[in-house]
């Protein structure tokens, strides 16, 4: 068998092992290169809502605590709780921090919710699970390689790396080498 049917058979193949990988890298690369501009791993709700303000007669960090968590029907429990002022309290609870004003009832919420898909994605992508991961995403690496050198002899000819390929693969090469210019 020719080597040129050989490095297609085997560009098509790692090519389809690694769809699953690429996907997950370009889709978690994309969230965590704007994360200036969003959270990529949590969205922030806001709430806003009133109670019954909070009477001078309570006086007991524990029993404000309780009187506003009931009020808002929030069962969760407290982790931690902070006086702002003397009207406002913190009061911290997993994946939400309710803040309240004691003298007029304005209470704002900010709940923190994972991100379903792309937060497992980032995850991965920033090689937090080291370990076993590190190797996975080593072969990986070492696999896009393969898949970029193969992939430039998939083709003969002029559109192949003898002509079209040869200015393509000349261009993408450029890219990264202006930048580095611009930017280091």
């Amino acid at each position: 068998m020719k080597w040129r049917k050989w490095n297609n058979i085997l560009h098509r193949d790692i090519g389809y092992l690694a769809f699953g990988l690429t996907i997950i890298y370009a889709i978690s690369g994309i969230a965590v290169n704007h994360m200036a501009d969003w959270n990529p791993n949590y969205k922030i709700e806001e709430m806003h809502s009133t109670i019954a303000p909070i009477t001078a007669e309570i006086t007991e960090t524990k029993e404000i605590i309780n009187t506003v968590l009931k009020q808002l029907n929030i069962d969760d429990i407290p982790k931690n709780s902070n006086f702002l002022n003397r009207e406002t309290i913190q009061i911290f609870l997993e994946n939400n921090t309710v803040t309240t004003n004691l003298s007029t009832g304005e209470v704002s919420q900010e709940i923190v919710k994972s991100r379903t898909l792309i937060r497992p994605m980032n995850f991965l992508h920033l090689n937090h699970p080291k370990k076993l991961w590190t190797w996975v995403a080593d072969i990986y690496a070492i696999a896009l390689a393969f898949l970029a050198i193969t992939g430039l002899f998939v083709l003969k000819g002029k559109k192949g790396i003898k002509g079209r390929g040869a200015w393509l693969a000349a261009i993408g090469m450029s890219i990264p080498i202006l930048f580095k210019l611009l930017y280091f």
